[in-house]
């Protein structure tokens, strides 16, 4: 069965690749830009299932992603844009469409621009923009910081932004930065519900006021790039448990994540590096009792382009959290880290094609709140290691 579904996905990548080509389109004299990517992955492991996936063993084919996104100029200063997106991911997402962003943006000087509507979050290097396959070298971002069962928590919010770019005096380089407020509100077949199903609880709305920025400074150093990012959030969710609801909320101070980062590029050679850290201390279970979430993230991952077609990778990723009302203490613990090495390849087919294999050599599940794509309803008991296979290709235009 699954060998038909992976044939028939490939032959259909195949004859859409042919045909596919960036589509415009004129609306009262402007140009409307409308791009577009699905992809289609499949997860074998060894060890524990993984990504809600039953993985191990025969593997999974339940990975697949897809989006739509239009924009258009109203003029010179003035852009318009909006982008929906889908997804199955194993139990997660589950083909609920959704709109993922949608914005005004008017730059009024190089130095300051403002965007409004549903804006995506620039938080460390990579969460603006971890859905262009295209432009990343591995198939799964390096899960301690862009953990994919849980993208929709930091993709974007309901808000204004304002940024811009500075110059810096002197040959000093150049500075950018992004400050933000607005309205988050999660998915409820997203990574965290799904834990709390493990609790009996059916989530029915997580969601929140955020604030946060980021900053980022291109050296005069060709090709080095650093930078740091801070979000606060106040986030209050509401699940029913055997019919009474059941009620959660951030504590005395707001939830935050710090980000840190930097990137640089060499010729055919890229290296980057991010360390995070998430807290969050709640009020759980109708404000009865309390959880202080504490997780640790970081990554050093480096890639070589070999030719134009063929490029190559490999990152170690280091998760480790704790949490006080699950009883997690010690992080030398399985059950609190995932300490993942990676091996990849990427191959570029064509313009409109490319396809990823990947090997990934994890130590721990860190099975919690904020869990790292292990959940018990797929492992009703934990294995310390798994090795994971993941194939992936993606078409867009």
């Amino acid at each position: 069965m699954q060998q038909r579904i992976l044939k028939r996905v490939a032959i259909f990548f195949c004859l859409w690749s042919v045909s596919l080509s960036a589509q415009d389109f004129k609306l009262f004299d402007r140009t409307v830009q409308v791009h577009g990517f699905a992809s289609q992955g499949y997860v074998y492991t060894a060890g524990n299932n993984w990504l809600t996936m039953t993985t191990n063993g025969d593997g999974s084919p339940g990975f697949t992603e897809m989006g739509l996104n239009m924009s258009a100029p109203v003029n010179d200063n003035f852009r318009v844009g909006a982008q929906v997106y889908d997804r199955n991911l194993g139990q997660l997402g589950q083909y609920h469409p959704q709109l993922d962003w949608a914005i005004l943006d008017y730059r009024i000087r190089p130095w300051l621009g403002v965007r409004a509507g549903k804006v995506k979050t620039s938080l460390g290097l990579y969460t603006d923009t971890q859905d262009l396959d295209f432009l990343h070298t591995f198939a799964l971002m390096p899960q301690g910081v862009y953990p994919i069962d849980l993208r929709d928590t930091d993709i974007s919010h309901e808000g204004f932004d304002f940024y811009g770019n500075v110059p810096l005096r002197g040959k000093r380089g150049e500075l950018s930065y992004t400050g933000y407020v607005g309205y988050r509100n999660d998915s409820i077949y997203s990574g965290y519900p799904y834990f709390l199903a493990t609790l009996h609880v059916a989530t029915k709305r997580s969601s929140g006021i955020q604030g946060g920025g980021d900053l980022r400074w291109s050296t005069p150093l060709k090709g080095l790039l650093v930078g740091a990012s801070r979000l606060d959030e106040v986030v209050s969710s509401l699940g029913f448990r055997g019919g009474a609801e059941v009620r959660e909320k951030t504590k005395d101070k707001p939830d935050f994540t710090d980000q840190f980062y930097a990137e640089y590029v060499w010729h055919r050679l890229r290296f980057d590096s991010e360390a995070k850290r998430f807290y969050r201390d709640h009020l759980v279970g109708n404000y009865v009792l309390e959880d202080a979430l504490n997780v640790h993230a970081w990554y050093f991952a480096g890639s070589l382009r070999l030719n134009k077609r063929v490029e190559v990778g490999s990152y170690y990723s280091h998760y480790t959290m704790t949490s006080t009302f699950l009883k997690i203490f010690n992080t030398s613990l399985p059950g609190a880290h995932d300490y993942d090495k990676v091996m990849t390849g990427k191959f570029t087919i064509n313009r409109y094609w490319i396809a990823k294999i990947e090997g990934h050599f994890m130590d721990g599940y860190a099975y919690g709140p904020y869990s790292n794509g292990f959940y018990p309803q797929q492992n009703p008991t934990f294995k310390p290691d798994t090795n994971a296979f993941v194939a992936k290709t993606t078409v867009n235009f």
